[in-house]
């Protein structure tokens, strides 16, 4: 099992956040077999985001999407994401 770590701050939660509810066919079909979104406690725009994959093979190629790409620029993610993965 592989975890990702996204780490990202967002011009607007509540906006971001409609887009990431609406890609959830994208997460499933990109091997996502888990996942949870947390907001900052002081800072509610920086987003922290867990998603867990069968192996790291399916996460390097999820986060390597052009429609993952293109949700993450509609829904106002500002600057390059963090992304780290773990086994």
């Amino acid at each position: 099992m592989t975890v990702a770590i996204i780490l990202h701050r967002v011009a607007d939660y509540d906006a971001w956040r409609k887009v990431y509810d609406s890609v959830g066919d994208m997460q499933k079909d990109g091997g996502v077999t888990q996942e949870s979104v947390h907001r900052m406690v002081d800072d509610p725009n920086n987003v922290l985001v867990i998603h867990h994959f069968g192996d790291v093979e399916s996460a390097r190629a999820f986060f390597g999407r052009d429609d993952l790409r293109d949700a993450m620029q509609r829904s106002g993610v500002q600057g390059e994401p963090r992304v780290e993965l773990f086994d």
